[in-house]
């Protein structure tokens, strides 16, 4: 029993441990973003990986969490108080995305349109708030930022902690099934190429074309949804995102001459806009073609139904003629 208890412990530690890594990695990756000052950045992968990470493994990985965020803050310069306190938030805020989301029976797989919207509104808008008001006042209280800008703070923060959420963590939870089929069509990979290809060019050339062409990105967001579900939009809506926040930083394309603010405001609004839309098309999709396959089978039931029928009526007749007639011997 002891050996079992030490298995699980080491177990339990090395989940942490790998939480932990991958979410310094991730609030890594959201701090190379020179858009913002370091407190702040438009895009928070680490909320992503986060929830994730307590979906996948239960509430038990929290400690990677706290540990990670509070490695993250330290490393920037903050105070251990203010940094002990927004690892708090950052580690409540999953929590609380995760237990709404399970209250609703979210799905992984992410393939129902109620399941969209959990991750969105529940997920996302709603628990977000917890980890931004944190932070932010212990931003102000800690007189990094001032009193004045609290509002702009916090928008920027649960704005940035959202697109984490949404953009993030679809790719994950693609991730944590992908695996390469037995068999593929070339022709289905050659399409696969295509869009992610495709996307990265068009976003590419929206971001240094002086006209505003950013529009262009969707359609092949409606196709990656349409024809891969979550499996094929989510990979084409970070792509998409990436490209768009460095064209933000650099100032480049439709952000040329812009301010700060309206910088942000055009970076989260596409972003925002394209996971949303790639996420819903995908759930509405999938949602519909589990409700074909279902008819199917139906029907498929139905005939096997149907042909037994026909079959012991058949056999009901030929046993009905093939009995031997009673001999009737006439009264005189």
């Amino acid at each position: 029993m002891s050996g079992l208890n030490t298995r699980r412990l080491c177990v339990a530690a090395l989940s942490i441990l790998a939480v932990a890594i991958v979410y310094y990695a991730g609030a890594w990756l959201g701090l190379r973003d020179e858009l913002l000052r370091r407190e702040l950045t438009p895009l928070w992968p680490a909320s992503g990986v986060a929830l994730v990470a307590i979906l996948l493994f239960g509430n038990r990985v929290w400690p990677g969490i706290a540990i990670g965020s509070l490695l993250v803050h330290l490393s920037i310069g903050l105070s251990v108080p203010a940094s002990v306190a927004i690892a708090a938030g950052s580690t409540l805020a999953p929590l609380c995305a995760a237990y709404l989301l399970r209250r609703v029976g979210f799905r992984f797989d992410c393939d129902r349109l109620r399941d969209a919207l959990a991750l969105v509104f529940l997920g996302a808008f709603a628990a977000m708030t917890v980890t931004a008001t944190i932070s932010t006042g212990v931003l102000v209280g800690t007189h990094v930022l001032p009193p004045h800008d609290w509002g702009i703070t916090w928008l920027i923060s649960w704005s940035s902690n959202v697109m984490g959420v949404v953009v993030v963590a679809p790719v994950l939870l693609v991730a944590r099934k992908l695996r390469l089929p037995a068999k593929v069509s070339a022709r289905r990979a050659l399409e696969a190429g295509l869009l992610i290809g495709g996307t990265f060019a068009i976003a590419a050339v929206g971001t240094v074309s002086p006209f505003d062409v950013l529009f262009l990105v969707f359609p092949f967001l409606f196709w990656a949804a349409w024809r891969f579900q979550l499996t094929g939009a989510a990979p084409c809506v970070l792509v998409a995102s990436l490209v768009v926040i460095l064209a933000a930083e650099d100032g480049s394309g439709p952000f040329a001459g812009d301010s700060l603010l309206a910088k942000m405001v055009t970076m989260q609004a596409f972003v925002g806009s394209a996971a949303l839309t790639a996420l819903l098309v995908a759930a509405v999709v999938a949602e519909r073609n589990h409700t074909y396959a279902e008819i199917e089978q139906a029907c498929f039931r139905l005939a096997d139904v149907m042909s037994l029928r026909d079959r012991a009526a058949r056999h009901a007749q030929s046993w009905h003629h093939s009995k031997p007639r009673e001999s009737r011997t006439p009264l005189h």
